[in-house]
């Protein structure tokens, strides 16, 4: 086994249990919006956190390179509210908990002091995908190093990039997010990584919110194209979604050998470069990387620098045993915990939901292509497949409802209203 695979599996599969009671983690990314149309009042983000600060409820946990408090977390909960890349974007990043109304409970108290502050300011936080007045606002992001040179690092899509790259390097800076955690075991992960994979393309047709006025895209999730077709995405197998189902562990083992290394830190500070393939990385005598004022510089890869990689897939294991469902948009703030619902519902149900997956003929129709499923999923027309396509999401839909009733912890309740909806009409958009 060669070095970098060796790596991988420490840092991804040896520290998943054998057994695990299932938790939930959720993020929320908002943006904070000027309610008469005009561009996010950063003196207004920053001084929302300043306010937050203050009170006795939370600790200031890291400010930015003016001072400003930029990631506060709650000394009872130690849920964290943060800026998700620039000023213009809230994250509420939650503490695992056993039930969804938990977080529920949590986050409607962040709401009920965010909202009436921003109020008074002429802001609210608002649930859409892609931030209103992304063309107007300020995108460059906070000022730390980490998103500094996230930053930059998209730019090099300008010369380093892909041919199919799209021009709004600074992306991450206005695009919004639901994304929820769940455990996973050494014996399930795969399990639950090959069937949500299939399910993309639902999750498309329920939660799409994303569509973009900025570009000639023909889809309701625009936050698709605007990560698969960026410096994330310059190797294909870093980002989205998987186009086959992995056998095993070792199956598993090769796809990720084939993602990227970009980033990597020297003495506190921070270096990146144009992607290198996990499998290549280690094997680099030296590696030709920016410093965040623009100067060139060559750094020798260590081991250590594994720490920091990241893949993008909308199925990620993550390092901490869980995998964390990355595809979602930024609902309506009143639908916020819909989309938690349906995956927590489906992988309490998994056994289920692959005896689902196994017998339908959309996949056939559309030659098991998993992305193009999703891709065509989240148009806005969705033609003579529509009627299929809302039988399929009502069945999956369905599925998910059954596996929280299983559970027991009334969760159901957040998918009905929905479903009734479903029941009714064909058309949901």
């Amino acid at each position: 086994m060669s070095q970098a695979r060796q790596l991988l599996k420490q840092l991804y599969i040896d520290n998943l249990k054998t057994d695990s009671k299932l938790y939930v983690g959720v993020e929320f990314e908002f943006p904070i919006v000027n309610m008469v149309g005009r561009s996010t009042d950063v003196h207004v983000s920053k001084g929302l956190f300043d306010y937050l600060g203050n009170l006795c409820d939370f600790d200031i946990i890291q400010y930015d390179q003016e001072g400003h408090a930029i990631d506060l977390r709650h000394k009872t909960y130690q849920d964290h509210l943060v800026f998700e890349v620039s000023y213009n974007l809230i994250e509420f990043a939650f503490d695992c908990t056993e039930t969804i109304q938990e977080i529920e409970q949590r986050f409607d108290y962040y709401l009920g002091l965010i909202q009436p502050w921003l109020s008074q300011h002429g802001h609210m936080v608002q649930g859409f995908g892609i931030h209103p007045s992304w063309s107007r606002n300020d995108n460059g992001p906070v000022k730390i190093e980490r998103y500094e040179m996230l930053i930059d690092y998209l730019k090099l899509s300008e010369t380093k990039g892909r041919a199919d790259c799209h021009h709004f390097p600074d992306y991450g800076g206005f695009i919004c997010g639901s994304q929820v955690q769940l455990d996973v075991t050494v014996d399930n992960y795969l399990r639950a990584i090959n069937a949500f994979n299939k399910v993309e393309a639902v999750k498309a047709y329920l939660f799409a919110n994303s569509p973009f006025n900025g570009a000639d895209w023909d889809t309701l999730i625009a936050r698709d194209i605007f990560w698969e077709q960026s410096m994330h995405g310059y190797h294909e197998e870093n980002i989205g979604i998987f186009p086959k189902d992995f056998k095993d562990t070792q199956d598993f083992l090769d796809w990720m050998e084939q993602t990227s290394i970009y980033t990597a830190e020297r003495k506190g500070h921070s270096y990146y470069f144009p992607p290198i393939r996990v499998k290549d990385y280690l094997s680099q005598e030296t590696i030709a990387a920016y410093a965040l004022d623009g100067t060139h510089t060559t750094i020798i890869p260590e081991t250590a620098d594994f720490k920091d990689h990241r893949a993008y897939h909308y199925q990620d294991l993550t390092k901490r045993g869980t995998i964390e469902f990355r595809s979602t948009c930024a609902q309506p703030i009143d639908k916020s915990f819909l989309p938690i619902a349906f995956h927590l519902g489906l992988m309490a149900n998994l056994e289920k939901l692959e005896s689902l997956l196994e017998t339908e003929p959309l996949f056939e129709a559309f030659n098991h292509d998993y992305k193009a499923m999703r891709r065509y999923f989240s148009k806005p027309d969705l033609g003579h497949h529509l009627e299929a396509i809302h039988q399929f999401s009502r069945l999956v839909l369905e599925c998910a409802l059954d596996g929280l009733l299983k559970r027991g912890y009334g969760e159901e309740v957040y998918l009905k209203e929905l479903i009734e909806t479903m029941e009714s009409s064909v058309r949901l958009r």
